[in-house]
């Protein structure tokens, strides 16, 4: 199925005061709306996922994963900045003709959530059945529940946090300097930075993993090898992978954004702004994320009014969330049949 487009021709205004001449939003829906329109699946992605959730999160969606099209109407929208179809840094610039390039304006989680809604009023969709999303993805869904507390029937939170942490801003402002050591990046060329992109996203992977997947992944075979280490060939892989299918400028862009998420800014505190969350909630941590500690889903657990914590016990660390659907699941599942008040849905009673 390909990328749809919404365009929004009106002014777009960014939260940190800048704007833009209307934006596209690259979207794909499965499925169809019921008679009751309350069968409304929108699924948020993470940092360099786009909008064909079939594609990156088979076993949870798609004709035989849990959230299928025969019974919901599935939407996953591009963030705004992706390379996906959403208006990004390589988006023409009418006040040059060019490229934004790195004149393009800084945007936050916040600015990604407008968008979507502007595409959800697009689509005639007043209710949202379930909301949800991991990692930077839960940290548009947590924006959108807040924005519009009505709207949101059950919202599901992934491996996310209600303020990025100094940790999190750490690794990103690693990778951005990794990006900026290549000259290329002011270049100003489409393919410019895509060095420093692959240094960047190596360093990414040390925090989507951790110590014990590589132990047991990249582990080599032999005592007897000096060179050309699996592990090291893993990072030039993984590295070169993402150049091939993105670009310098959207990951520097959304590295930002995703230092901007502080659910607690203008609202009088971050426990204040997760007590306006109104749906019932599902928080679910990985005991191994190194990037998002379970502290972080714990805490939002103890705020949310309607929630219910379940923890994965996955040796995958933050990736985990994109590899252990079956237990995310029989989690969701158990989620969505509970009063979930204060509720611990522990894996192994409903496996």
């Amino acid at each position: 199925m390909s990328t749809q487009i919404f365009t929004y021709t009106e002014t777009f205004e960014l939260e940190l005061g800048r704007k833009l001449p209307g934006i596209e939003v690259g979207y794909h829906t499965y499925g169809s709306l019921n008679k009751n329109r309350d069968n409304v699946v929108w699924v948020c992605h993470a940092l360099t996922a786009n909008s064909d959730v079939f594609d990156w999160w088979k076993g949870l969606f798609g004709p035989e994963g849990h959230f299928n099209p025969d019974d919901y109407f599935i939407v996953c929208a591009n963030v705004l900045g992706s390379p996906y179809g959403s208006t990004n840094p390589l988006s023409n610039n009418p006040a040059t003709g060019q490229p934004y390039y790195l004149a393009f304006p800084e945007y936050t989680i916040r600015d990604i959530v407008k968008a979507h809604q502007l595409l959800a009023d697009h689509l005639g969709i007043n209710h949202i059945e379930i909301l949800l999303g991991g990692s930077l993805g839960g940290q548009q869904a947590l924006e959108w529940s807040i924005i519009e507390p009505e709207k949101i029937k059950n919202l599901i939170l992934i491996a996310t946090n209600a303020v990025h942490s100094p940790w999190g801003i750490a690794f990103n402002e690693s990778q951005r300097l990794a990006i900026t050591t290549d000259r290329t990046f002011y270049a100003g060329s489409p393919e410019g930075g895509a060095k420093g992109l692959k240094t960047a996203r190596s360093i990414a992977l040390l925090s989507y993993r951790n110590y014990k997947t590589y132990s047991i992944t990249q582990q080599e075979t032999s005592d007897n090898i000096p060179e050309n280490y699996k592990a090291a060939g893993y990072q030039n892989y993984q590295g070169q992978k993402l150049v091939n299918r993105f670009n310098a400028y959207s990951y520097w862009y959304l590295s930002k954004a995703m230092d901007s998420h502080n659910v607690g800014r203008g609202r009088h505190g971050v426990d204040n702004a997760l007590s306006l969350v109104k749906a019932r909630t599902l928080v679910i941590g990985i005991k191994s994320d190194l990037l998002f500690p379970i502290e972080e889903q714990q805490y939002l657990f103890r705020h949310i009014p309607k929630s219910a914590f379940a923890e994965l016990d996955s040796f995958y660390g933050h990736d985990g969330f994109l590899i252990e659907t079956e237990d995310l699941t029989k989690v969701i599942t158990s989620f969505l049949k509970t009063d979930v008040k204060g509720k611990i849905i522990e894996l192994q009673k409903i496996a």
